[in-house]
C-alpha cells in the first residue's frame, strides 16, 4: 500500500511542480468566468442554428486529419497545410448567415440596462397602456372564434421601419373593432401583418421575413413562419391567429408558443409593456382588492 502511495507521490513530483502554478488573483477568476459564459453562449447558439450540423461535419474532417497525422499520411498532411488559409476563409463564408444572426442578437441585448435606462419608455403606462393590451387580447380571441387569420407584431425596442414601409400607413389608436375589421376576409388590408407601436397601429398589410428554422412543424403555414421570422431578427412579439383552427399562438425570440390562452397572452404582452415597478405593484394590489371585494 505504501509502495503505491510513494509511486503516486513520485509521479506527481516529477510532472507537477506546485511552485510553478501561478497565484490566482481576482481578475483571473473574473476572466475565467467571462470565458466560461462566452463558451456556453457559443455552444447554445451553435446548438440552436444550422451551424450545429455544419460543425459536426467539421469535427468529422478534423478527426480524419488527426488520424492522418497519427499514421503519417504525408500527402494528406501537405494538402491540409496548404489549404488551411483557404479553409478559414471558406468557414467565414459558410457560417456567414449564422454569424450575422449572432451579431444581431448580441447587438439587441441591452447589456447595460441595469446601469442606465437607454430605452426607458415615457409615462407611467410603459410602452403602451393596459387598455391597449385588453383590446389586442379581446380582438385575437374574437377572431379565433370566427376563424379569422391574423398576424399582429408588437414592437419593443428595435425599429420596425423597414417592415412598416412594405405595408400601408394606418396610424390609428388600437381598438379591438379596428383590428377585427382589418383582418376581415376580402377587405383591402387583411393580407399581411399589422404593426403595433405604443398605443397605435402604425401600418397594415406588412410583409415579414419567413423563418428558415427546420425544427418548426411542417403543418404550419406561411403566417406562422412569418411570425417566427420577425421574432428572430427583432425583439418584437408576434401574435398569430390561425385561420384553420382559430388557435392563438405567440412568436418571441425565435420561439413559437402554440395554442395559448388569454391569460398567457396577456402576461406575455405585459412583459413588453415595461411598466414602472411602482405602477405594477399598485395595479396588482388594486386588482387583488377588487377580487377580494367581489
Amino acid at each position: 500500500m505504501a509502495t503505491g502511495v510513494d509511486a503516486l507521490t513520485n509521479f506527481l513530483e516529477r510532472y507537477i511542480s506546485f511552485d510553478s502554478i501561478p497565484r490566482m488573483v481576482i481578475t483571473d477568476y473574473v476572466e475565467i468566468l467571462i470565458i466560461s459564459v462566452l463558451i456556453y453562449e457559443l455552444m447554445v447558439w451553435i446548438k440552436n442554428t444550422k451551424a450545429w450540423s455544419l460543425l459536426r461535419g467539421i469535427i468529422v474532417i478534423v478527426v480524419f486529419i488527426f488520424i492522418a497525422y497519427i499514421f503519417q499520411m504525408n500527402t494528406i498532411i501537405w494538402i491540409v497545410r496548404n489549404a488551411l488559409n483557404v479553409a478559414i476563409m471558406a468557414l467565414v463564408v459558410i457560417f456567414q448567415p449564422e454569424l450575422r444572426k449572432a451579431l444581431d442578437v448580441l447587438g439587441r441585448k441591452n447589456i447595460f440596462s441595469s446601469f442606465a435606462q437607454f430605452n426607458a419608455p415615457a409615462g407611467t403606462d410603459g410602452r403602451f397602456s393596459d387598455k391597449t393590451i385588453t383590446e389586442i387580447v379581446k380582438a385575437c380571441y374574437e377572431m379565433g372564434r370566427a376563424k379569422t387569420g391574423a398576424l399582429i407584431v408588437i414592437a419593443q425596442n428595435d425599429p420596425l421601419t423597414e417592415f412598416e414601409r412594405t405595408g400601408i400607413d394606418v396610424d390609428a389608436i388600437v381598438t379591438s373593432q379596428l383590428l377585427i375589421n382589418i383582418f376581415e376576409h376580402n377587405t383591402p388590408l387583411h393580407d399581411g401583418a399589422v404593426v403595433v407601436r405604443g398605443n397605435r397601429i402604425t401600418s397594415a398589410t406588412c410583409y415579414l421575413p419567413l423563418s428558415d428554422n427546420m425544427a418548426l412543424s411542417k403543418e404550419l403555414g406561411t403566417r406562422h413562419r412569418a411570425g417566427v421570422g420577425i421574432s428572430e431578427v427583432t425583439d418584437s412579439l408576434t401574435i398569430i391567429v390561425s385561420e384553420e383552427t382559430g388557435h392563438v399562438s405567440i412568436a418571441y425570440e425565435g420561439n413559437l408558443y402554440r395554442g395559448v390562452d388569454a391569460d398567457f397572452l396577456k402576461e406575455k404582452i405585459e412583459m413588453l409593456q415595461d411598466k414602472p415597478v411602482e405602477e405594477r405593484r399598485f395595479h396588482f394590489w388594486h386588482q387583488k382588492g377588487r377580487a377580494g371585494h367581489e
